[in-house]
């Protein structure tokens, strides 16, 4: 059977009955046309709606479990937003006002009107907000890529494993589940989750490197990309997490023990699912109306299993350490700190001042059969936790940690069994008076010698260039001290992993949720990333406007979508069609890759082996790669390819015709593109040539923008087309062996699948001569 039959099967075909039934009493999930179709049951929000709304109404917003009003906390006391920013301020008043910014926006443009969505993309497109800053650019994989190998022999699947991704600082980029960033990727907000049973957190996608799967690289986890517009207004993501031990060394050891000619053992193969002992956890992110930088996040979980069950929600936000590669410490490392019950206040030179509201949560509300879900049980008020992102030299190697909270503590915090063992002198009777002493504080960081280069706010739609400086680019790491600072001890003489002091680079909200009902149970935790505050903005404290904006940007998404998916197609279709585009804008990643201080290695690390600078890509020094790429997929090949740039920008052409236009005018740049015309293929191999299709894309996008958008962009079409000269002339040279424009080798074809490496000659000598089209 099929993997997707497998899936099928275990995640939809269950309670199947239980739906067809609910459809038949007008349980059903509205869609655009006003036609219904029945949901199954492990995809549906089943929580009820208000009292007197006709069933077939329902609205998501409506359904969600809230607290009493009598429950809900005033604003905390916080510091006003800085007089300097240059931002809007959002006002109470412009939640109070009736008229919406579409109802405007048809005042205003009339017959030229064509979705809110659009008119956020003219925005973006000319400069005027900048909707693009935040976006999902969070890898889900960084580990095992090019990028963090340092290894001598160019082993990067063995160099950065799976296993070190909790506990190791990443050098050039972050990853975690369901994420976003900014454009720049300084501060990232991340999903964490935790079922109680699990020997680590769920921080971020489990699967096998290259040498461990039967086929390779191989994600075995179970998620979705929902939806997304193409500012990222609205984005929804689904992932289904056992409620079992996840079987990390199960998959590993079945997987190494077959053999390529049989299939892969993946997690519908295991009994993780059976009986639907599942939470599906929703994450939606929708930003305000009018204000790019302020986000609304809502994180939704049903308990699909039969029993009760408890689940820990840990939203993480973090800073990507850039930071502690140079020889000294910037003079002003970002920071995040508790500001109020609640409230982590972050703050960075060029990102400014920033602050996630994390509101108590609803107690876990049972699936009811009508009216509105209040829930009078306790809310569940969020531990506000504290480390530093650094590496846990002390776990990983034996070695000296930099500082006494790293990059693994949430885990050490919440889990005992991964706590390391004490050491055996904290059992003596004369040690035990002396952790009674007060704990000790986090020593403060080295004031810095120098002043270290810190990268601008660039806009993402301006490429950038080598002259462009970088915040990790210019100091590159601090030299490790041979003294570590002391353990942090708590009053009863534990060590203490998580700051107490509330301060860091990493902080995460710890919502504890016990005994969620089963059948449907659910929970939800509402959180705003925002640089206001409750007095400016009051979604942040009142669920029902928080709700609300959330429906608003779903709304939004519908009636972009409605106008791209137009004619005679049906509606599943439609949504296949508007998930597949939705899968395309999540994929996009921030990707940084400076070649030249990769392969001389860091100031404040060890010098690099010199074999390793033979190893690959020592032809490609001018690369100086900062910007937000096209991922062929954020785990499995969290790298740009070129080609496979190409095929990505035809379907994105159809929402976001600049982003698509500048993802194929980036690869043609000085910074990409080699003097000798050739362009870069993957980070595994940059001098790897594959299929000349950029003039195809290129034309196709340029049409596309024509049909659908009533726009010829003429500049673009002949600023890449000059470079493309120069790609020609490369093919010419090198790739043309009887001089009558037709290339050969390369190293795909076949469907990626090839009897020879054609990128070398031919084991048999001579030359082939073969025609093949690789499917897109």
């Amino acid at each position: 059977m099929s993997t997707a039959k497998k899936l099928q099967n275990k995640l939809f075909r269950a309670g199947q009955e239980q739906s067809s039934a609910g459809a038949a009493a007008g349980d059903v999930t509205p869609i655009a046309s006003g036609a219904s179709t029945p949901v199954p049951e492990q995809l549906k929000i089943n929580i009820p709606a208000p009292p007197g709304a006709q069933q077939g109404d329902k609205r998501e917003k409506e359904n969600l479990p809230k607290r009493p009003p009598s429950q809900q906390e005033s604003a905390p006391e916080l510091t006003p937003k800085d007089a300097g920013s240059d931002m809007d301020t959002p006002d109470a008043a412009a939640h109070d006002k009736k008229q919406t910014l579409r109802d405007r926006l048809i005042a205003e443009l009339g017959p030229r009107f064509r979705s809110v969505e659009e008119y956020r993309l003219q925005q973006s497109d000319k400069y005027q907000v900048h909707w693009k800053r935040w976006g999902p650019y969070v890898s889900e994989r960084q580990w095992g890529t090019v990028r963090e190998d340092y290894s001598a022999n160019g082993d990067a699947w063995n160099s950065f494993p799976f296993e070190m991704a909790e506990s190791r600082a990443y050098r050039w980029g972050e990853d975690g589940m369901a994420g976003i960033s900014d454009n720049h990727q300084r501060l990232c907000f991340t999903l964490g989750l935790w079922n109680g049973k699990d020997p680590i957190l769920k921080e971020r996608l489990y699967g096998l490197n290259g040498n461990q799967g039967n086929h390779g690289e191989d994600v075995k986890e179970v998620y979705y990309y929902l939806d997304s517009t193409p500012t990222h207004s609205y984005m929804k993501y689904l992932y289904k997490y056992p409620q079992a031990a996840f079987p990390y060394q199960q998959l590993k050891d079945e997987n190494q023990n077959r053999s390529r000619e049989v299939g892969e053992f993946e997690l519908m193969d295991t009994d993780l699912f059976d009986e639907n002992r599942y939470w599906d956890v929703y994450v939606e992110y929708a930003k305000d109306e009018e204000f790019a930088d302020a986000i609304s996040v809502r994180i939704t979980a049903y308990n699909r299993g039969p029993d009760p069950a408890d689940l820990h929600i840990l939203p993480q936000l973090f800073f990507r350490n850039t930071w502690s590669w140079g020889k000294e410490l910037p003079p002003n490392v970002p920071s995040l700190s508790q500001e109020a019950e609640g409230v982590i206040h972050a703050s960075h030179d060029t990102l400014g001042e920033t602050r996630l509201y994390c509101t108590p949560s609803p107690a876990p509300a049972a699936p009811a059969k009508g009216g509105v879900v209040l829930v009078d049980g306790p809310s569940i008020v969020p531990d506000l936790l504290f480390t530093e992102n650094e590496t846990n030299f002390e776990r990983l190697w034996g070695g000296k940690n930099r500082t006494p909270f790293v990059k693994d503590a949430f885990h050490d915090h919440l889990i005992p069994s991964h706590r390391p063992p004490e050491p055996e002198v904290a059992k003596t009777a004369e040690a035990g008076l002396a952790l009674k002493s007060p704990a000790v504080k986090t020593p403060k960081l080295p004031p810095a010698h120098t002043a270290a280069e810190i990268e601008q706010d660039g806009d993402d739609d301006e490429p950038a260039g080598p002259q462009k400086k970088q915040a990790d680019g210019d100091h590159d790491g601090p030299i490790h001290v041979a003294t570590p600072p002391p353990r942090p001890i708590s009053g009863h003489g534990y060590r203490q992993f998580v700051n107490p002091d509330k301060t860091g680079t990493k902080a995460a909200a710890h919502y504890h949720f016990t005994d969620v009902p089963a059948n449907g149970g659910c929970v939800v935790v509402r959180l705003k990333l925002t640089p206001y505050s409750p007095d400016e903005d009051p979604t942040i404290v009142d669920e029902e406007l928080f709700d609300e904006n959330m429906e608003e940007r779903r709304v939004d998404a519908d009636e972009f979508y409605g106008r791209i998916a137009r004619g005679g197609v049906s509606e599943d279709l439609r949504s296949i069609m508007r998930q597949a585009l939705s899968g395309m804008l999540w994929t996009k990643q921030y990707y940084q890759y400076i070649q030249k201080e990769w392969m001389d290695g860091d100031p404040g690390q060890p010098p690099p082996p010199p074999e390793r600078k033979w190893v690959r890509n020592k032809e490609w020094k001018h690369m100086y790669i900062n910007d937000i790429l096209s991922m062929p997929d954020k785990w499995e090949y969290p790298w740009f390819a070129t080609w496979d740039t190409a095929f990505h920008c035809i379907p994105l052409a159809m929402v976001d015709p600049s982003f698509a236009k500048k993802q194929l005018d980036l690869m043609t740049r000085e910074w990409y593109m080699k003097p000798d015309g050739a362009l870069p293929a993957y980070e595994w191999n940059f001098s790897d040539v594959n299929p000349p299709v950029h003039a195809w894309a290129t034309f196709r996008v340029f049409k596309i923008e024509r049909k659908m958008f009533g726009r010829e962009d003429l500049d673009f079409l002949e600023r890449v087309f000059q470079k493309l000269l120069l790609n020609f002339t490369w093919w010419v040279n090198r790739k043309d062996a009887d001089g009558n424009n037709v290339f050969e080798g390369g190293f795909l074809g076949l469907d990626n699948i090839g009897p020879f490496n054609r990128s070398e000659p031919l084991p048999t000598g001579g030359t082939l001569r073969q025609a093949d089209a690789r499917q897109a």
